[in-house]
C-alpha cells in the first residue's frame, strides 16, 4: 500500500488519500476500512495557514508514504512527530537504504521545509501513530513571536530551501501528544482546545531549538541527508561500541569536517554526544522492560565500569539506574 504526495498550496491530505483508495471523508475525518485495516486520519483546519493532521490506525500491509518536493516555491514548514511505539522506518529517497527511528532515540521530531522529500514505511499489522503539523514560515513567525532567534529558528521563519532538522520528544511533548491523541473534544470551544494544544507542541520543539549552539546554517541536499541517515543508522546499530569519526566520514565519502558540521547541524549534537544520549536512552528503555538487571543493561551497552555507567545515567536523569529500574 503506497501513497505518493506533494505538498503544495491549497492541498488537502485527507481529500486526495480517500480518492486514491476510494475512501469518503466524513467532515474531517477519514476513517479506515475494515479491508485495509482499522482507524482514522483526522484533519484539524486551526487556521488557513495552519493545520494539524493525527494518524491512528494500524493496516493489514506495508504502507509506504512517499512525500515529493513541492514543485512550486512554498514556505510551507513540516513539523512530524513519530511517536510509535513499534517505529516506521525514514528515509529521504525511496533508493536509499531507510533509518530505524528506534526506541534508543526517544523517538523524534523532524522539522523540514517542503522541497525535501521523505519516506516513511510502516510495517503491517503495527500500530501507526504520528501527528504532523503544517504551518506557513509567515504564521508561524507571528504564532512563537520571538524576537531575537537563534540561526536554525531564523533559517525555518525566513522560508528558506532545504533545512531539515530532528529534535528528541521531550515528556512535556509526549504528554500533550498523548492529550490530544485522546481527547474528544466537540462543540463550541473544540477549536480553542486544539489551538491551544498545538500551540503547546510548538513550544516545546522551539524551546529545543532555541538551545541549539549559534553556529551558522548550510542548507542540505538529498546526498548529504542520505549520507547523514547512514551515519546515523552506523552509531544507532550497536551501542556498545563508540563511534570513530574518521570511520564514519570514510564509509560516507565526506570529509570529517564536513560531517561535524552537517551531522550536528541536523540532529543537534556531535555524533559522539548523540551516540552517548542514545545510549542513556537504551538504557532507560531496558531497565523500564523488566527482567534486565542494571549490570546487564551496563554490559550490553559496553560499559566496563558500572560505576561509571551509573554515574551518567545519573547525570542524564537525575536518578541512579536502579532507583529508575524501580520506579522512583
Amino acid at each position: 500500500m503506497e501513497f505518493e504526495f506533494a505538498v503544495n498550496s491549497g492541498f488537502n491530505f485527507l481529500t486526495s488519500f480517500g480518492e486514491k483508495f476510494g475512501i469518503p471523508v466524513h467532515s474531517d475525518t477519514l476513517s479506515m476500512p475494515a479491508t485495509l485495516g482499522k482507524g482514522y486520519v483526522r484533519k484539524i483546519d486551526l487556521d488557513p495557514e495552519f493545520k494539524l493532521l493525527i494518524h491512528q490506525y494500524t493496516l493489514k500491509e506495508e504502507f509506504v508514504l512517499k512525500r515529493l518536493p513541492a514543485d512550486k516555491i512554498y514556505d510551507l514548514v513540516s513539523i512530524i512527530f513519530h511517536s510509535n511505539e513499534a517505529l516506521a522506518n525514514l528515509s529521504t529517497d525511496t533508493q536509499e537504504q531507510p533509518v530505524q527511528l528506534a526506541k534508543s532515540t526517544e523517538f523524534a521530531i523532524q522539522i523540514a521545509s517542503s522541497d525535501l522529500a521523505s519516506v516513511i514505511r510502516f510495517p503491517a499489522h503495527t500500530a501507526i501513530n504520528f501527528m504532523v503539523i503544517g504551518v506557513t514560515a509567515a504564521r508561524l513567525k507571528s504564532l512563537l513571536g520571538i524576537q531575537n532567534p537563534n540561526p536554525v529558528i531564523q533559517t525555518i521563519l525566513s522560508g528558506s530551501p532545504g533545512f531539515l532538522f530532528y529534535e528528541s520528544i521531550s515528556p512535556d511533548v509526549q504528554k500533550t501528544l498523548n492529550q490530544i491523541t485522546n481527547a474528544r473534544q466537540k462543540g463550541e470551544l473544540s477549536d480553542l482546545y486544539y489551538r491551544i494544544k498545538v500551540q503547546e507542541l510548538l513550544f516545546g520543539v522551539f524551546e529545543q531549538l532555541l538551545k541549539r549552539d549559534q553556529v551558522r546554517h548550510s542548507p542540505i541536499y538529498k546526498d548529504d541527508i542520505d549520507k547523514l541517515f547512514i551515519v546515523r543508522t552506523a552509531v544507532l546499530s550497536d551501542l556498545g561500541q563508540p563511534p570513530h569519526l574518521a570511520q564514519l566520514a570514510k564509509l560516507i565519502g565526506m570529509s570529517e569536517t564536513k560531517l561535524k558540521d552537517l551531522f550536528r547541524q541536523v540532529f543537534g549534537d556531535s555524533v559522539y554526544t548523540y551516540y552517548q544520549k542514545a545510549r542513556m536512552e537504551e538504557a532507560a528503555f531496558l531497565l523500564k522492560q523488566g527482567g534486565y538487571s542494571v549490570t546487564d543493561v551496563g554490559n550490553q551497552l559496553g560499559f566496563t565500569n558500572l560505576s561509571h555507567f551509573s554515574r551518567l545515567f545519573e547525570k542524564h536523569y537525575g536518578v541512579k539506574p536502579k532507583k529508575y529500574a524501580s520506579g522512583g
